[in-house]
Order: structure tokens, then sequence, then C-alpha cells
């Protein structure tokens, strides 16, 4: 008898801060994607936010997938609103697209930002919990980003290489793939058609 076919299945989850991209804990007070998914036992995240981060991480039981994400030939844009501690000016933010030279693990790499903006108004996010220390005598500002890359803490790196350290960090879009209703800690199951559609 022919063995049917995998019903593979594919969710958008918007990651709240402090919460690990995996659905085991090293430590039985932390929080992992097990607190927030009812999903098959085989899915898994592909990609992945730092702890700190937040924002839009794909899972699935397809490992098609992962060539179609992480692969680096496919060049597949992830976009990022970024706190930052200070205002750099454009000349500063250009640098990023220019190329800087990142460590990690002792090994050096040069990373490019896809584009980036300073954005003219504090993008319409979800409060954090717990809420960014305000600091009155810094200034603080948000810009887009966007890499093709997935480097550990590329981004973060990336602007501490130009002087400005990173105070919030929210993915909100993979290729067309969009962060849009979801609120941090919701998930919602898609069809490949819309996946695949969206990561072309």
């Amino acid at each position: 008898m022919a063995q049917a076919s995998k019903s593979y299945k594919y969710y958008l989850f918007n990651k709240p801060y402090d919460v690990m991209s995996q659905f085991s804990k090293d430590q039985h007070d932390q929080k992992s994607l097990k607190d927030y998914l009812k999903v098959p036992t085989d899915v898994y995240p592909v990609g992945r936010l730092d702890k700190d981060s937040e924002g839009l991480l794909l899972l699935t039981n397809d490992p098609s997938l992962n060539a179609m994400i992480l692969n680096p030939s496919k060049k597949l844009a992830k976009t990022y609103w970024v706190q930052l501690e200070g205002i750099p000016d454009t000349n500063r933010l250009q640098i990023l697209k220019t190329g800087v030279k990142i460590r990690i693990d002792s090994k050096e790499y040069l990373v490019k930002a896809l584009a980036v903006k300073k954005l003219d108004s504090i993008p319409a996010l979800h409060p954090r919990i717990p809420p960014i220390r305000f600091r009155k005598t810094i200034p603080d500002c948000w810009i887009e980003i966007s890499i093709d890359e997935g480097k550990n803490r590329q981004i973060r790196r990336m602007l501490a290489a130009i002087g400005y350290p990173v105070l919030r960090l929210v993915r909100v879009s993979i290729g067309k793939l969009q962060l849009i209703d979801l609120e941090p800690g919701m998930s919602r199951e898609i069809s490949k058609n819309e996946l695949t559609s969206n990561l072309r």
C-alpha cells in the first residue's frame, strides 16, 4: 500500500520579548514556544530570534522551507524596526549599507544592510513587557533595516559597530510575509500557497 503523503503545517507567530525560539527549556522558569503554541510535535521554528528580540517567526514541519528561507543564495529580505539609544544621522546609517565588520566567535565578517532608514515616528507596536527603561537625558529613535543574512545577533552587532546600542528589536517581515495584526504571543496558520507566494 502506498504511504499517504505527509500533511505539512505552516504558522506565523509573533514572538514576545524574553521568549526562547525553541520548544524545550534549559531552566524551568524560562519562557519558550511551548508556553504559547499548540502545534504538532514535529513543528519547529525556521530561523531564530534572540530571546530579547521580538516579532515574526515562521514555524513548520516542512523541511523544504529551510532551504527556501535560510539558504544564503536565496537572498530573502528580513525587515526589522529597531529602537536605538542615540540619534544617528543619515550618513552614519548609510555606513550599514556599505558594510561593517562584526566579530562572532573570534571570526570577523563583513555584513551589509539591504536598506536602512530613520522612521519619522514611533511605529505602531504593542508595548513591550517589561517596558524599555526610559532615560530622560539620552534621546532615542527608531530605524527600519533590512538584511538578507541571519548571523548571530547580526543587527545588534552592526549597530554597535557604528556606536548605537539597540534598545528594542522587532522583526516585522520575512520576504512579503508581514507581522500585521498578530498580537505578541499570538499565531495563525497559513497555507503553503500563501507562504511560498510571499517568499519569492
